[in-house]
């Protein structure tokens, strides 16, 4: 298989049929939005020999679009979830905002600054 012409893409298609979750998503319609990861076999029922968890995302608005926010929630029931999300959604979007902050002084170190002023390299 190749792709555009680049050369074989090398990615690995085989389904992991020991790592298989059943997913349900919880949300409020307003900001959160709660995946319920339920371990299963193969055939499709539940595998009680590991545990279920959450994932809590949201989404922040920013002059260039959305950013997506995604953490783990800390619980063993949806409603532990819930009260997870808040700080978890916080400590989330302060590491995005860290990483936003290294990105532009990077950018500004290296003089990156996109855009192309002709006779300047």
């Amino acid at each position: 298989m190749s792709g555009n012409g680049s050369g074989p893409i090398n990615i690995d298609f085989q389904v992991d049929k020991k790592n298989l979750f059943r997913e349900e998503t919880i949300t409020d319609l307003r900001i959160a939005s709660i995946q319920k990861l339920t371990p299963i076999h193969p055939d499709g029922s539940e595998d009680p020999s590991r545990e279920t968890f959450y994932v809590g995302n949201t989404q922040l608005g920013t002059p260039h679009g959305p950013v997506p926010i995604q953490a783990k929630l800390e619980g063993a029931t949806l409603d532990q979830a819930m009260d997870a999300f808040p700080q978890a959604m916080e400590a989330e979007t302060q590491k995005v905002v860290e990483q936003f902050k290294k990105m532009e002084a990077e950018q500004k170190k290296s003089g990156d600054s996109r855009i192309i002023i002709p006779g300047v390299q």
